[in-house]
């Protein structure tokens, strides 16, 4: 592709790691955000600088009354995220402006925390690891802090996406058996042996553990009805998104007993999420940091350098929303 190094083609919204600002600088003379840039300031370098793509983040993510504010030089804006629910997607398109995201990028990292959230609310980790920081000094007996039992246990799944089919891998590996649901039956091939069921309510009363993997924008999912259908002792987790979840109802249900515990990796509000959650002992509590490594997080960036590089060259993106 040719280069034109006088010239900026790309503007990185937010802050990325040093492997994908080396690419970004070298092969689109990026200017880089040395902090993640609200939508005013991005769409202000945008149009100064007649730069023909942006990557955003969450912070930048561009509204409809961001979008009518963009230059007609702009010709993709690119996430490095699977979720693009920070923008809106129908305003960039009805612009002209091509959106890609990383659909593929944070698949199995995120699955992976997803199912240390289900093993660390089963198995106490917080409480346990609290009494060690303690400094431990009392034995527990036989029947002291159990925690429940991951292996064997019914595994709900909330949308059997990338993610979901994912954590359903890892969950075989425990012998465990997994419903879900999902806005459409998923064809044997995908199911692998997981059962449908056809809506969220007759899902709920099958689950030992329940774990969402949702995009948000959409409806609250867990209110103090649909927690209430969950068995007495169940387990909830959630990588997915924070708005799936009533949290007042969520701190409810741990509160009287009726949920065993919770796995938490977002929130309704972040990073100023309810210090409530925080004061529960049966709560895992992590800063949404599901996609957190090094390898996760270049891809995720390099991912969304794939899809300028094939607009900027006139080719269809890899990654289209």
């Amino acid at each position: 592709m040719e280069m034109i190094p006088d010239t900026h083609r790309l503007l990185i919204a937010r802050r990325v790691p040093e492997a994908v600002a080396e690419r970004a600088r070298s092969e689109f003379n990026a200017v880089l955000a040395d902090r993640d840039m609200d939508a005013a300031t991005a769409i202000e370098l945008v149009e100064r600088l007649a730069i023909p793509a942006v990557l955003i983040g969450k912070k930048s993510g561009f509204k409809a009354k961001d979008i009518a504010k963009l230059p007609q030089s702009l010709r993709i804006i690119a996430n490095a995220s699977a979720g693009f629910d920070h923008m809106d997607v129908e305003a960039a398109h009805a612009r002209g402006v091509v959106v890609t995201n990383a659909p593929d990028a944070l698949t199995e990292c995120t699955a992976d925390f997803a199912f240390m959230l289900i093993l660390a609310a089963c198995r106490r980790a917080s409480e346990y690891e609290r009494i060690m920081r303690d400094g431990w000094r009392k034995a527990f007996g036989m029947p002291d802090m159990l925690g429940k039992r991951v292996n064997g246990q019914t595994l709900g799944i909330v949308g059997l996406g990338r993610v979901g089919r994912a954590v359903a891998r890892r969950a075989r590996g425990f012998n465990m058996r997994i419903v879900y649901t999902d806005h459409h039956r998923l064809p044997p091939e995908l199911e692998q042996g997981a059962e449908f069921e056809s809506d969220l309510k007759s899902l709920l009363p099958r689950c030992d553990i329940l774990t969402l993997h949702l995009p948000g924008g959409g409806e609250t999912l867990m209110t103090r009805e649909t927690f209430q259908l969950l068995p007495r002792g169940a387990v909830f987790v959630n990588a997915a998104r924070g708005s799936l979840v009533d949290e007042d109802a969520l701190i409810e249900a741990l509160q009287s007993g009726h949920l065993f515990a919770a796995g938490l990796d977002v929130y309704r509000s972040e990073p100023d999420f309810d210090l409530r959650l925080a004061g529960l002992p049966n709560v895992f509590l992590t800063p949404h940091m599901a996609s957190a490594t090094e390898d996760a997080r270049n891809w995720m960036g390099f991912a969304a350098l794939d899809n300028v590089a094939a607009v900027l060259a006139g080719l269809p993106p890899i990654n289209p929303v």
